[in-house]
Formats: C-alpha cells, structure tokens, sequence
C-alpha cells in the first residue's frame, strides 16, 4: 500500500531532482531538495485536514485530488500565483510578468515581497476560520477539555467565528499592517480588504460545501427510512439513489474547491518563505511541487489506512497547527519569522496530539475501543 500511494510521489522526486542536476548542476538540486523538504514540513498539518475532508469523498475524487489537484497545486499556486501577484503589484500584463521572473529575479522578488501583507491577510483570516469553526463545535472527542469544553459552550452563537476573526483582523490593520515589512509603509487598507476577502472566500467555499454536504446527509437519512418500510419502497429507493449520486457530486465537487482554497492558504508561507532560499521561479515551483505530491500522497495514505479514526486527537492537534499558523501569518504583516518555527510548530503540536491519541489507545485496548464519551473522560489533557 506504501507504494501504491507513494509511488508517484517517489517517481516524481527521481525526475525533480535529476531534472534539477541537469539543469542547474548539485547547487540546484540541493536548493530544489531543501525546498522539498521546507514544504513538507510546513504543510504536515495539512496532510491532517486535508484527509479529514477527502475520508468524506468516494474514491473517484479522492483520485481527481491527487491528479488534478496536484496540478492546481504545483503550476497553479507555485508557479502561476507568484507571477499573478507581480502582474497586479506591478501593473503588467501575464507575458512581461514571467520575463521579469526569468530576466530580473531581484526585482521579481521585491514585487513578490512587498505584496506580502495582502497574501498574509487574505491566508491568515482564511486559516484561523478553519481553527475557529473547529475549536468552538462541540465534538464527541476532546484533546485539551479544559480548553475545548468551555469553547465549545459559548460557541453556540452562529456568528462567534466570524466576530473573533473580525477582531483579530481590526487588531491586526492597527498594530502591525501600519509599519509593514521590507519598508512596505501603512497597509492597513490593503490589510483589511484582503483579510475581508479572505473571510469571504472561507464563508462561500465552506458554506456551500456544506451545504451540498448536509443536503446529502438528509438525502441518505430518506434513503434508509424507505429501507425500513414495505417492499414497494425499493423502488422509491432506486429513484432516490441516483439522487443521492447526483449530489454526492456537487457536493464533492464543492469541497474539492474548498480543499483547494485550503492548500492555497497553506502554499502562501510556503512561497513567500521559499524567496529566502533562491529567487528562480522554475527551481522554486519544482522544489515545493514535490513537496505538495508528497502532502498529497500523505493525505490519501492517511484516508486509506483510517488513521484519524485510530488517533482521534491527531485533528485536534492539525486545527491548532492552522490557528497558530493564521496568527503567524498576520504577524508576518510587520515582523520576520523564520519559516523553521512555523514549521515547528505545527510539527509539535501534531506530535503532542499523536502522542496522547496513543496513551489514549494503550489505556482502552486498541484504538476506538470506548465511546466518544469515555474517551472524552480519559484524554485527561
């Protein structure tokens, strides 16, 4: 099974890294290797949600999310985004963007850099959504309790996601986007109405996800009750069925989007931090495309072998990874963080989760031994 998942992800690393010494001899396939393994270390925490969302999809889209979307992820966001971002700072066309890439990597560089806070906003307010929605639902299983239980009580208003993530992002357009980085100067605007669209894009993506989600969990509710009834309800059942297929299919389709916005955000530390190591927007999208193949490959691994079933607290531990991460993110408006502490936070913090998913198990017997109740009584943390 190791194989057949990672097999790809293995081949690809062979013609990375070959191609990479073809072309820029062993000082380029070193940076290419390091970028590879910046981008895993950055987005491990990905791999985690990504893999609670795709265990929902049938195996049909969990194929299309490691075809096509390893295709969005590697030209779309590490090849393609960057130059995007210095078309619009820059006020030129896609064409005179990528010679600027390839003939001026200095000033491609500053482009990309100084548009930095309006990327940081927009994937920060993103990020914490994701943290701030998980940490305030009440859920059968609790990690840290102490933290979550009383959370997940005030979490009952609707709107306390988007309040928090209002305020951190009013806190954030006074305190750091004024002195940006770089001598970026006040972008407390471009800080704001990027944070804004980066609320926007969470509420509609993962609004409408769950939406198509929520209308198939009823669909199939529907399906069973007619199950239960006369024997004429069989073909009642074969009507709703292809229903039910029909929208397991927006509803796929829709939280593939949302996965994709998902990676987007994760890729922007990624990208920006990747600056710090070469500026040759070829060596950079080859290095961090392997990387994502492997989170990619990580995250079907993680789906076929039901690990976040085995290790309940392992989610837990990737939501707090995201919010750490959002809020590194917003700092990064004003302050330099070293791409090694981002990635080591969110490193540790699955690592703590792993480690008391595993405590957990050792005391029931075997994973998922005792209701979510027991559970919730045992974590102990």
């Amino acid at each position: 099974m190791l194989l057949k998942t990672f097999g790809w992800s293995f081949a690809i690393t062979v013609l990375g890294l070959g191609l990479a010494g073809v072309l820029w001899g062993w000082q380029g396939l070193a940076i290419v290797g390091i970028l590879s393994i910046l981008e895993i270390s950055l987005s491990f925490d990905n791999a985690v949600i990504n893999a609670g969302i795709l265990r929902k999809m049938n195996a049909f889209w969990q194929k299309i999310f490691l075809t096509v979307g390893i295709l969005v992820a590697v030209f779309g966001m590490r090849l393609v985004f960057p130059v995007v971002i210095v078309a619009i700072t820059a006020k030129l066309g896609p064409i005179e963007a990528v010679k600027l890439a390839i003939n001026d990597k200095a000033h491609y560089e500053a482009l990309v850099t100084s548009a930095h806070p309006a990327i940081a906003a927009f994937g920060g307010i993103f990020l914490l959504m994701i943290f701030l929605d998980f940490i305030f639902e009440d859920r059968d299983y609790k990690w840290l309790s102490w933290i979550e239980k009383p959370l997940a009580r005030i979490g009952k208003l609707d709107t306390l996601s988007v309040i928090v993530a209002l305020i951190v992002l009013l806190v954030s357009a006074m305190t750091v986007a004024p002195h940006a980085a770089h001598g970026a100067g006040d972008k407390t605007t471009t800080v704001l109405l990027a944070g804004i669209a980066g609320l926007i894009t969470y509420l509609v993506v993962g609004g409408v996800s769950g939406y198509f989600e929520g209308r198939l969990e009823d669909e199939d509710e529907d399906e069973d009750e007619e199950a239960d009834g006369a024997g004429a309800a069989v073909q009642k059942k074969g009507g709703g069925a292809g229903a039910t297929v029909g929208l397991a299919g927006k509803a796929a389709f829709f939280m593939f989007l949302y996965l994709e916005v998902i990676d987007a955000s994760f890729s922007f530390d990624g990208v920006i931090g990747a600056f710090a190591i070469t500026n040759d927007i070829f060596a950079m999208a080859l290095g961090l495309g392997i990387g994502a193949m492997y989170i990619r490959s990580l995250t079907v691994f993680l789906v076929r072998k039901g690990t976040l079933d085995d290790y309940v607290y392992l989610e837990h531990g990737a939501h707090y990874a995201i919010g750490a991460l959002g809020v590194i993110l917003l700092a990064t408006i004003r302050y330099e963080i070293n791409e090694v502490v981002t990635g080591l936070v969110g490193i540790v913090l699955i690592a703590l989760s792993f480690g008391s998913s595993v405590l957990r198990n050792r005391r029931e017997g075997k994973p998922g031994a005792e209701s979510p109740a027991q559970s919730e009584v045992s974590s102990g943390v």
